[in-house]
């Protein structure tokens, strides 16, 4: 008897358990030319608010503790800061002229933001919203990222075609790394032992060695039907295990779907029209692409590389960051 309830029990939990919806987070899609950031439930994949932001938003992240939301409103020079639970805008960042892209520290504590008109990287205290220093880059600098030990940041400068590795105790530039034509964004393993930097005109994504400095390996695209000039990479992510990536393509429409680990393209993702940024949602089930002349984002499985859902939001939506929960 007792084994028979303690059978129905264990089947009633496993079924209540399938029953459990999926994880849902909340998106925050930047509209560069529509002055707004969507807010999309990653559950029912819709649009649930538009938060008006000031003019051309770009680069867009949230602080560790998902409190806040931070936003590159280049024409504006500056950074807005958002409350993410009231959705208003709580404040601004001394950001430098124009700003485009930016990257976190690992403790949460600073903000490395990439200054396009200036050719500089500034540098940003968030316990008081001050700049601590502002760092001479190549001209037009842009991607931005982060070594897991928050030891490094490289930046990218898309005319010099440099990814540019700067010590973040001295703020100089340790290391200037030659890449091809028009690096958009830099991304390092979740380990630290590479970084991936894309360039957009000159079609590949250097695998970069953090130890060495050196690139190990570039990676190439090729589509069937489609004109080498239109597969720009930009946007890349990768996911927390190492082993499998994902590049945004472009005028070309798709995202690329690389194993990380041997650097060969598994698949190539029809999403919307140019399409740009990347996120993963916390749980790596999705990555989200902003799909900019389509005006619309599309969610593609992590596993299978399908693209499942496309939503329409603002006017040439540019970035995309995931809340941590």
């Amino acid at each position: 008897m007792k084994k028979t309830v303690l059978a129905l029990l264990t089947s009633s939990c496993l079924t209540c358990l399938a029953a459990l919806p999926a994880a849902a987070f909340t998106a925050y899609v930047s509209n560069e030319k529509g002055n707004s950031i969507s807010v999309i439930d990653t559950g029912t994949k819709e649009v649930i608010k538009t938060i008006k932001t000031g003019n051309r938003p770009r680069g867009i992240t949230m602080s560790h503790d998902g409190k806040f939301i931070y936003v590159c409103v280049s024409d504006d020079d500056t950074i807005e800061v958002i409350d993410a639970k009231t959705h208003q805008i709580v404040g601004t960042l001394p950001s430098g002229p124009d700003p485009e892209l930016f990257v976190l520290s690992p403790d949460g504590k600073r903000l490395y933001v990439a200054n396009e008109d200036d050719n500089l990287v500034t540098v940003i205290n968030l316990e008081d919203n001050s700049v601590i220093n502002e760092i001479p880059v190549g001209v037009e600098p842009e991607g931005m990222g982060v070594s897991p030990d928050g030891k490094s940041v490289v930046n990218t400068s898309e005319t010099t075609n440099m990814a540019h590795f700067i010590d973040t105790d001295s703020f100089e530039i340790t290391h200037n790394v030659l890449v091809d034509a028009r690096p958009r964004f830099a991304e390092f393993k979740s380990d630290g032992s590479e970084v991936w930097v894309s360039s957009e005109i000159g079609g590949t994504v250097s695998v970069i060695d953090n130890a060495s400095r050196e690139i190990k390996h570039k990676i190439s695209f090729a589509i069937q039907g489609v004109v080498a000039e239109a597969i720009q990479p930009v946007g890349v992510r990768i996911t927390k295990d190492g082993k499998k990536a994902f590049v945004s393509l472009g005028p070309s429409n798709r995202v690329a779907m690389i194993n990380a680990e041997t650097y060969e393209v598994e698949k190539y993702v029809l999403v919307g029209q140019r399409v740009w940024q990347l996120a993963f949602t916390p749980d790596e089930k999705y990555v989200i692409s902003t799909n900019g002349n389509s005006n619309d984002v599309t969610f593609i499985e992590v596993a299978s590389g399908k693209a499942v859902k496309s939503v329409a939001v603002g006017q040439l939506p540019w970035g995309v960051v995931v809340s941590p929960n």
